[in-house]
């Protein structure tokens, strides 16, 4: 027995231990020599018929296996929890971080060698990718996938029509019973989100930062080539744990920078920086808001995808994916940065081609000069706060306005269409209290619908202002991850009706005018909302759950563990 293998340490024990470790898994058919000198691969699986965008995934673990066998390695399949954005309430990112400890304890509690992560819908790609560092065992990542883009009346659709939809039954020109019809002709095919959304986001910014084989972020769910991808996954993930190239060997500062660079230029979703903030904590890669806002600023939008473009992750694969952008990058990003597949990027990307310059444009000549990116700072978000000025309309780039105050999301929903609503274009929209802490959670409510009085009016887009987040497939002109949340006690907490706020996008300000003296005394009146449980997982999150700008982990899982098991049981 190979005893550098990790797996070693169980089956290549002799005596009583050896046999209960062996004896065991051989009850599945397995005969003894598969136990001798094999890296044995975790292939971690997110599949749950309760999460729709990884409902392909045991086919997709079958072809994981396939590449495994074949390079010589011996496969165990196993699950893990999953998150499916589309059911799961409250929010999936309040279980994230929950998700990720069991990915943490299932990969350095079992005899692994190397691990597989099958990923998908939202959250499943960074919690799986945060435990998998605490470990830090040889990974490689495999996406599931974008579905195919949706046809109806003609039209090429996906998820970000569904805000437009919802504004089009509000202003009463979009009967519920038309939605219905459309609902199958947007979702049918296996995947996740056809546009650039977060699950499309997350499967970019796992192969920018060089965790997959080049091309994984854009090959359709639907599409063969999909099982291809992961069956020549399986072969690398062997060849990895005999190289022993771990994923602190991969997730550099330099990687992580190449991550933050591409996001940019594809219109990632906001989402993007939390999970990476997140991400870096684990391995222990230095990485903060205003890294995101140095690195975006001389970064221009390449993909013209939805919800920053019109065309759809589909188009952008036929164009060339995601090497042809990083192509287009090539004097940017750190060239010499070592990937999965033992290249560097540059080499990974040196014979990428663009097939469409209306899907993919050129440096020289991008889609929009305005960034996938901003961080914002002012005393409305001392912290930090984010926008997308590329999903955003321009002539609200630099806004003043009056203040219209929900204190949560139940108050929005009460008073939002109002006749009785004192609101007018000009307003900005402030949501209290759906931060990590408040919700607790921090769902994807940031994107608040219109007024129906001002839809109503022809009005498309306002200044929308919270400490929630936005979904990947939203857009306008949205700030999101007001750091400190208002369930901290911060100036956002004591935001009241009328109060003139200035958003500067160019000078990358939020500000609120309203003196020092003001917030100081409106602070001391401030009463914090009661604890929304004191059982469990949830009460457990909001005691420990960091903020926004650092990455919204609990503050007891940074960093990790390694891959020893310190106690034997047998």
């Amino acid at each position: 027995m190979q005893q550098n293998l990790r797996s070693a340490k169980w089956f290549g024990r002799k005596g009583k231990d050896g046999f209960i470790y062996r004896a065991w898994m051989k009850n599945q058919g397995i005969p003894d020599y598969e136990f001798n000198n094999k890296p044995v691969i975790g292939i971690c699986n997110t599949w749950s018929e309760l999460t729709p965008c990884n409902g392909h995934f045991r086919d997709l673990a079958e072809s994981v296996k396939r590449g495994v066998l074949e390079a010589g390695g011996f496969p165990v399949e196993f699950p893990v929890m999953s998150l499916g954005e589309t059911l799961i309430k409250p929010t999936a990112m309040l279980y994230r971080n929950l998700a990720s400890m069991d990915v943490e304890e299932s990969i350095r509690a079992n005899p692994v060698d190397g691990v597989v992560l099958l990923c998908g819908c939202d959250k499943t790609t960074p919690s799986l990718v945060m435990g998998a560092c605490s470990v830090n065992i040889p990974t490689l990542v495999v996406s599931g996938g974008p579905m195919l883009t949706g046809n109806y009346k003609g039209k090429k659709i996906g998820t970000s029509d569904l805000w437009r939809y919802a504004a089009s039954i509000k202003e009463g020109t979009m009967q519920e019973d038309e939605l219905v019809t459309i609902e199958s002709a947007m979702c049918r095919s296996n995947g996740h989100c056809a546009v650039m959304g977060t699950a499309s986001t997350m499967a970019s910014m796992v192969e920018s930062l060089g965790l997959t084989l080049p091309g994984n972020a854009a090959i359709p769910a639907a599409d063969a080539r999909r099982k291809t991808f992961a069956q020549l996954s399986g072969l690398r993930i062997v060849e990895m744990v005999k190289e022993n190239l771990r994923l602190s060997d991969v997730l550099t500062r330099k990687a992580f920078e190449n991550a933050i660079m591409v996001n940019a230029a594809i219109g990632g979703s906001t989402n993007f920086v939390i999970h990476l903030i997140a991400i870096a904590r684990r391995i222990g890669v230095e990485l903060n808001l205003k890294d995101f806002d140095a690195l975006c600023r001389n970064i221009p939008l390449l993909a013209n995808i939805q919800p920053s473009g019109m065309y759809f992750m589909e188009d952008l694969f036929y164009a060339g994916g995601l090497p042809a952008i990083m192509k287009e990058l090539d004097t940017q990003l750190h060239g010499d940065c070592i990937t999965v597949n033992g290249r560097t990027v540059k080499e990974n990307i040196a014979t990428a081609e663009c097939y469409n310059r209306d899907v993919i444009a050129t440096a020289g000549d991008p889609f929009n000069n305005a960034t996938g990116l901003a961080v914002l700072y002012g005393n409305l978000c001392e912290n930090g706060a984010v926008i997308k000025p590329s999903a955003a309309n321009p002539h609200l780039m630099q806004h003043t306005g009056k203040a219209v105050v929900f204190e949560n999301i139940e108050d929005f929903k009460a008073r939002i269409d109002s006749d009785d609503l004192d609101v007018d274009e000009n307003s900005i929209l402030v949501l209290k209290n759906v931060g990590p802490k408040g919700y607790p959670g921090m769902p994807e409510v940031g994107n608040m619908t219109l007024p129906k009085k001002l839809l109503q009016l022809g009005i498309t887009d306002m200044v929308r202002i919270s400490d929630g987040r936005m979904s990947g497939t939203g857009f306008g002109t949205v700030v999101l991850h007001v750091s400190p949340e208002a369930a901290a006690g911060g100036n956002f907490s004591v935001v009241e009706n009328g109060d003139l706020i200035t958003l500067d996008v160019a000078a990358r300000t939020l500000q609120l005018k309203v003196s020092d003296e003001v917030l100081t005394s409106r602070k001391l009146a401030w009463k914090p909302s009661p604890k929304a449980t004191e059982r469990g997982y949830v009460s457990l999150y909001i005691d420990h759950v960091l903020q926004a700008h650092e990455g919204a982990d609990l503050d007891f899982l940074q960093g990790g563990s390694g891959a020893n098991v310190t106690r034997d049981s047998h």
